[in-house]
């Protein structure tokens, strides 16, 4: 199991430089660089690349409509470059909200548009001319449009590998469907390894039965914050998980419209049916922290890692039960470079 972790959009980029080059030397093995609507995460990774060795670069995550599809490709054969074969791809559609009030880009048919970039993604860095006809994007520009004068190209430059790790941010049933039959990698959230079957189990089914056998095992980043140590027991832990709960309500009750949040939705699918809709009702009504203080102890618990070392590495069992190959990890209560030696231990 590899070990990955976020780094803030809004934080402190050169300070997180610091310590991604720290936990490098620990073990960790790949950063994700978020987007948002802050500043571009390529200039960030590009950076990060020129400061790091080892550790992978994973975009976490590229939304599919501020960039073309071409524009992906290249993007991410550039930072392949830059990092000797370290990049990692991470694609999601974001959200109307974001993409519609940001970009000033209709939200339309976010799972054909992510099928549709992974396919030219792929294209282009076999360097094949692209010629592609799907149902969201047409390269060269279709006939009758623009000025006559498409044609068909392909990269100038030679990938370092032609086949870049594409990791899909999917929350829902068809879009977790097409990550297990396209992707490389599934970015799920809110991952409980003993519960997730309820949400996604028939998805990831249906789309592993349909997936090429030369993309190999789904990989699977997941999991969330980490604390290790007798002292983390009892109370104590419960007071390092209720640092989750802002977020998670954050989430669950203010993402998106009242009628169109999906993690609202899979909050729900979990069986937190009427917590789900107390949160968002508080949420919305300005009320966030009544909101936190709803949120399941139950769900901050399966979704985190928090407690003695032998507690730790039960979850760490039940996470690599789960299929998940990458934890994804918050280090709290403590230095981060040692929480990620502990990590590193438990699982060797």
């Amino acid at each position: 199991m590899k070990l990955s972790m976020s780094i803030n959009y809004s934080g402190d980029f050169h300070a997180d430089v610091q310590r991604v080059q720290e936990l490098e030397s620990a073990g960790l093995d790949i950063v994700w660089v978020p987007e948002a609507y802050s500043f571009d995460s390529v200039s960030q990774m590009g950076f990060l690349a020129a400061k790091t060795s080892t550790i992978n670069i994973g975009a976490g995550i590229l939304n599919v409509y501020s960039r073309t599809a071409t524009c992906m490709a290249q993007t991410a054969a550039g930072l392949d470059y830059v990092s000797d074969g370290r990049f990692v791809l991470g694609l999601g559609a974001s959200g109307p909200q974001v993409i519609e009030g940001f970009h000033g880009v209709a939200y339309d048919k976010p799972m054909p548009r992510i099928r549709d970039y992974i396919n030219v993604c792929r294209m282009v860095w076999r360097r094949e001319r692209v010629v592609y006809d799907g149902p969201t994007v047409q390269v060269p520009l279709p006939e009758g449009q623009g000025t006559g004068l498409a044609k068909p190209l392909k990269l100038i430059n030679h990938p370092v590998r032609e086949h870049i790790p594409i990791f899909w941010a999917s929350l829902m049933g068809l879009s977790v469907k097409a990550t297990a039959r396209y992707a490389d990698g599934w970015l799920p959230i809110f991952f409980d390894p003993e519960k997730f079957h309820t949400v996604w189990g028939d998805d990831l089914k249906a789309g592993t039965a349909e997936r090429d056998e030369s993309l190999g095992q789904l990989q699977v980043s997941a999991g969330g914050m980490v604390a290790i140590g007798d002292e983390f027991a009892g109370e104590a832990a419960d007071r390092v998980l209720d640092m989750a709960r802002p977020s998670v309500a954050l989430y669950v009750g203010g993402m998106g419209a009242r009628d169109k949040n999906f993690y609202n939705t899979i909050f729900q699918k979990y069986g937190y049916v009427d917590e789900a809709v107390e949160i968002q009702d508080l949420y919305l009504s300005g009320k966030k922290d009544e909101a936190a203080a709803v949120v399941p102890g139950e769900m901050l618990a399966n979704t985190n890692l928090v407690g003695p070392a032998g507690h730790v590495k039960e979850r760490l069992a039940a996470y690599r039960e789960a299929g998940v190959t990458h934890l994804s990890v918050t280090p709290v209560g403590g230095d981060p470079v040692r929480t990620v030696e502990q990590l590193r231990e438990l699982i060797d």
